[in-house]
């Protein structure tokens, strides 16, 4: 962001029956690397509300927009 870059990264989360996120891929880039990378690099540390199926949490894959803007 210091260098005025803006963009949307879309990213493909496999989150886990624990909320954690297992495997993160980027879908659609936001055409700068830094981005991307600062993109995943959060995600990472987020925590999900698992998929479930009736009463059991199981594992499932979300689609997650990070919007990059300069205010």
């Amino acid at each position: 962001m210091r260098r005025g870059w803006e963009g949307t990264v879309l990213l493909r989360v496999h989150v886990l029956a624990s909320g954690s996120p297992s495997e993160i891929q980027v879908q659609k880039s936001s055409g700068r690397e830094a981005l991307d990378q600062a993109a995943v690099k959060a995600v990472k540390r987020w925590s999900f509300v698992p998929a479930k199926r009736g009463d059991k949490a199981e594992d499932g894959w979300v689609s997650v927009p990070i919007d990059f803007k300069l205010n």
